[in-house]
């Protein structure tokens, strides 16, 4: 298994510094941590021995020689699959912003890079920006200029600051935005430099950019017919 991933893990929230401590532990030391809530049918909850109580989201980069590991610990050390725990998974990442950025995301991993995605001819991806609290504007401003139409905001806490030392020369901000920009393929390598260029680690905004691929979308048939038009 090899290639680079987003690893989600959402967990009730009075669970979220014994999965962090995991997880240092586990030689993951750069995380981003949101608050969110369940919002499952009753039934479903019952299923799975879980409530509908506040949750934590946690995002963390692992190679796919470290999954296989964390997969190992999690189930044996912390009974993930216990119903009730929580929930661990990853997702393909397509490609990353900068040399320094894959550094800083996998620290300690060993990672050697090969194709771009394990999912081919998406016709759309989606770009997620980690950056400093309050630069916004100053990202999208930027996404805009390569014909982004639009992103969703997200407020989150990071981790790592040691690590973004190192790797980038810069220091981070615990408090964090993430910033998700969904985009056409074709356009998502100029919309990515232009967020590196105008707010990336040399900025006061210091965003980490990085792309997932997606398989299939609805809702996206305006931006298809601005599209057409402008071509």
């Amino acid at each position: 298994m090899s290639g680079l991933y987003l690893m989600v893990t959402i967990i009730d929230r009075n669970k979220t510094r014994k999965f962090d401590e995991f997880y240092k532990s586990a030689g993951l030391t750069v995380s981003i941590a949101t608050a969110g809530a369940g919002t499952a049918a009753d039934e479903l909850l019952d299923y799975f021995g879980l409530d509908g109580s506040d949750k934590s989201v946690m995002f963390h980069f692992v190679t796919g020689e470290k999954w296989k590991e964390v997969k190992r610990r999690l189930q044996v050390e912390m009974k993930i699959d216990i119903p009730g725990l929580g929930i661990v998974f990853i997702i393909p990442m397509s490609s990353i912003g900068g040399k320094k950025v894959l550094s800083y995301l996998t620290d300690g991993q060993e990672y050697v890079k090969g194709e771009e995605s394990e999912l081919k001819d998406t016709k759309y991806e989606l770009i997620v920006v980690i950056a400093n609290q309050g630069y916004t504007e100053m990202i999208m401003d930027a996404a805009r200029k390569a014909q982004a139409r639009g992103g969703t905001v997200i407020h989150a806490k990071g981790t790592g600051g040691k690590e973004a030392e190192k790797f980038l020369g810069v220091t981070l901000v615990p408090e964090k935005e993430m910033v998700f920009i969904v985009s056409r393929t074709e356009r998502k390598n100029d919309i990515m430099k232009a967020i590196m260029e105008d707010a990336g680690t040399g900025t006061k905004a210091g965003s980490i950019v990085f792309s997932l691929p997606v398989t299939d979308t609805a809702g996206m048939r305006l931006m298809d017919y601005i599209d057409e038009e402008e071509n």
